[in-house]
């Protein structure tokens, strides 16, 4: 058994492992998440990658280093697991710019529409309920592109993403007005100011960045994919347009090239305050104590399970 009076002179990464291996516990880390943590994580990836990984783990509990939203999806789809989250205060800009009780009005007043609700991953589990299928960065196009032709499609809650969705299939939607705060906050003129410091250097930017950065790019892509863009591209470096925690993953495993995060107009590179609020010494604490444990009402979480398993049967 571990103890509770932890010294934290030990290692603290190996009392985290042993008291995984105690719970019967999974690590699940987004790329966003602090290098400890991603190190120490089973798995670590994107929405996409995450979701499949929380659909099918046999562990009794998962400890998530990741934000709310992911949390909650992760408990959507283990409804008898316990699901833990280091810091029930890691929020997300995206998901607070769609409250479930305004998307709710706003279908209840264009009723006549009779909205195809695409949720990107990126909202809570009452918005997730009233949607009739969920995506995420990295299966978006191929979401779109399966949606009913006869139907109008609302495509909530961010608009930077939906646009280039737009972009990629031509498909007609109505955009909710929502963004990331951090992917927001680059531009054309600070992404254009780290490529002429490095014109060899591929510009690989995540959906969630404006319209005018995304035609900066040389590839547009969920995080997953900038692995594979950047394990096959011939370049030795690459100026990364998403927040900075994704460097760290990038570089552990393609350590023969060099990755430059992009810049905001204000700083270096750009860091997401709710990512950034997990630490080790949460995720410890939500290991020993078993909480702060998400907990959805069943009414609600089964609701919301359905558009994840339309996601995950169409991600197939």
């Amino acid at each position: 058994m571990v103890s509770a009076g932890v010294n934290f002179g030990l290692d603290l990464a190996g009392e985290i492992k042993a008291l995984k291996r105690e719970r019967n516990a999974v690590i699940l880390a987004h790329n966003y998440q602090i290098p400890e943590l991603q190190d120490l994580a089973d798995y670590v990836g994107d929405s996409l990658g995450l979701s499949f990984q929380a659909a099918k783990t046999d562990a009794e509990v998962i400890l998530f280093c990741g934000v709310h939203f992911m949390a909650e999806t992760a408990k959507i789809l283990n409804p008898t697991k316990k699901v833990i989250l280091p810091d029930l205060d890691a929020g997300c800009s995206l998901s607070e710019s769609c409250p479930p009780e305004k998307l709710q009005a706003f279908l209840a007043q264009h009723a006549d529409k009779s909205y195809y609700v695409i949720a990107y991953i990126n909202c809570s589990a009452g918005v997730k309920a009233l949607s009739d299928v969920i995506c995420t960065s990295g299966n978006a196009e191929k979401i779109v592109r399966a949606a009913p032709a006869d139907r109008n499609i609302l495509f909530v809650p961010d608009q930077n993403l939906g646009a280039w969705v737009i972009e990629r299939t031509g498909r007609r939607m109505d955009l909710w007005q929502g963004n990331c705060y951090v992917h927001i906050e680059f531009t054309a003129r600070s992404i254009g100011a780290i490529h002429a410091e490095h014109p060899g250097a591929p510009v690989v930017a995540h959906p969630e960045c404006p319209f005018a950065v995304r035609l900066l790019a040389d590839e547009v892509c969920s995080t997953e994919k900038m692995i594979t863009y950047c394990k096959e591209s011939p370049a030795r470096a690459f100026i990364v347009v998403t927040e900075a925690g994704m460097l760290h993953r990038l570089q552990k495993e393609i350590p023969s090239k060099l990755f430059i995060p992009g810049p905001t107009d204000r700083c270096a590179c750009a860091e997401c305050r709710f990512m950034k609020m997990n630490t080790l010494e949460k995720a410890h604490a939500a290991l020993l104590n078993l909480e702060p444990e998400i907990i959805l009402p069943e009414q609600l979480r089964a609701r919301a399970e359905a558009p994840i398993r339309r996601m995950l049967e169409l991600s197939r």
